[in-house]
């Protein structure tokens, strides 16, 4: 049986489920998202969704409670109005760096919020370049994390000549994610070593391959106050790369990240709008927005057809 498709929206990044929508030729779910004066939130569902297959889409950005709470009553009003599967779309998953505990007594906040959201009522989840791909064993419902490498990897194709380019990984945590990326380009891989020798001292930034006469492109999931992302540029450069770009999923830019990247020497910083861009962030010459709507609504149309997620990426 043929459930019919239907997407929601919280208020963390309207224009990229409006996006989605559009993609698959459907019109935004009726909702409303409000708060209460003493600050509480309010959803009201203004559409009938009795057997529905509904898709709530909702990234987990600034302010991350409130986006996260906002999800979680949306899902529960949808299981109370009788929706016959709920899938949360979850571009940006919050707490995903606080996968593990770091020391005694110490929460694992990313299991806490994959159990919310299981408990709330969701009966699959849907994610984009998860920071730990193990959090998807922290759900206990099925989880499909994509991966916004095909997008790249197209705007890269397009706009470098791939046989001087070096794909680097910032970070030796990264390295899996960006050697999957250079091997769809053919293109060699470098990784940089952070190190801080004794307490007290600044990292320094060792360049692992020699990436003299290339034009380097960082890979990573994530940048958030982007001083990892200037420093490891400054490096690349003092090592005699040709010029550095740096491609992430996740633009979440707190503090003054953005003037960080305005003022760096990466000569261009290419984000999704995972996490809708602020009009700041679009104001910043070197920094470019790819979209990311079509990747997720064609994993969503897969998902309502019972068809593979998993082969958009073979």
């Amino acid at each position: 049986m043929n459930r019919e498709l239907k997407l929601f929206s919280g208020s963390a990044n309207p224009a990229l489920a409006q996006a989605i929508c559009s993609y698959l030729g459907r019109p935004m779910g009726a909702a409303t998202v409000s708060s209460f004066s003493d600050g509480e939130i309010r959803i009201r569902v203004e559409e009938n969704v009795r057997g529905a297959d509904v898709f709530v889409v909702q990234s987990c950005c600034s302010p991350v409670n409130d986006s996260i709470m906002e999800m979680l009553i949306m899902i529960d009003a949808l299981k109370r109005s009788s929706a016959n599967r709920i899938t949360a779309v979850i571009p940006y998953f919050g707490y995903a760096r606080q996968d593990r505990k770091v020391g005694s007594r110490a929460p694992i906040s990313a299991k806490l919020v994959a159990n919310l959201i299981t408990h709330a009522g969701a009966d699959r989840v849907m994610t984009l370049d998860l920071h730990a791909g193990q959090i998807q064993g922290f759900f206990d419902i099925p989880t499909d994390n994509l991966y916004a490498s095909p997008v790249m990897v197209r705007d890269i194709r397009e706009k470098f000549d791939l046989t001087n380019v070096m794909v680097v990984s910032p970070d030796v945590g990264g390295v899996v994610r960006a050697r999957g990326l250079a091997k769809r380009i053919n293109a060699p891989l470098a990784i940089i070593d952070k190190r801080r020798e004794r307490a007290g001292e600044s990292e320094v930034m060792n360049v692992i391959g020699d990436v003299a006469g290339f034009t380097c492109i960082l890979i990573d999931d994530i940048v958030d106050s982007g001083g990892t992302l200037v420093n490891a540029a400054d490096a690349l450069l003092a090592n005699g790369a040709k010029e550095v770009y740096a491609y992430l999923t996740h633009g979440v830019l707190s503090g003054g990240a953005t003037a960080r990247v305005a003022n760096s020497r990466l000569k261009e910083m290419v984000i999704t709008d995972s996490i809708q861009p602020t009009d700041a962030v679009r104001a910043v010459k070197n920094i470019r927005v790819l979209p990311i709507a079509p990747l997720i609504a064609e994993a969503i149309s897969r998902t309502a057809a019972e068809e593979s997620v998993s082969s958009l990426f073979d």
